[in-house]
């Protein structure tokens, strides 16, 4: 397992959760989910923000973990939550409303999947050994 990658990956991803939930327009734009006007209904923002928080729990979560157990289910509620968006925007599952575009689902299955395989890559990856002193 690689820490450093994983809680790397944690602190990006509290970060951006938090700046979701202050700003929905920073997911709501991309997800094609913004009015004409680039501004966010209220009910999408009501969405939003709690996957925002959910994302800021699960990074902070990883960059906070006490030992290697807890780090390691850290990362997994990660993947599965990187998963479950993957499926749930891109149209994956049936009878579940997608984003509005093929361009839009494909954008969130790409950064879905992207964000996963960051902590699919630290689980698997080992920790780099230090270089010996000369």
């Amino acid at each position: 397992m690689n820490r450093t990658l994983l809680r790397l990956t944690g602190a990006a991803t509290a970060v951006y959760g938090l700046a979701v939930t202050r700003r929905p327009a920073l997911l709501a734009r991309p997800s094609g989910l913004a009015g004409p006007d680039g501004t966010v209904p209220a009910p999408v923002a009501a969405c939003i923000s709690p996957l925002g928080l959910r994302d800021a729990a699960c990074g902070l979560a990883m960059l906070l973990a006490p030992d290697d157990r807890s780090l390691r289910t850290a990362a997994l509620l990660r993947i599965a939550a990187d998963l479950g968006d993957a499926a749930l925007l891109s149209g994956l599952v049936p009878g579940v409303t997608p984003l509005p575009t093929a361009r839009h689902r494909a954008g969130a299955l790409v950064v879905s999947l992207g964000w996963g395989a960051l902590s699919v890559a630290g689980l698997l990856r080992p920790d780099r050994e230090p270089e010996p002193l000369p």
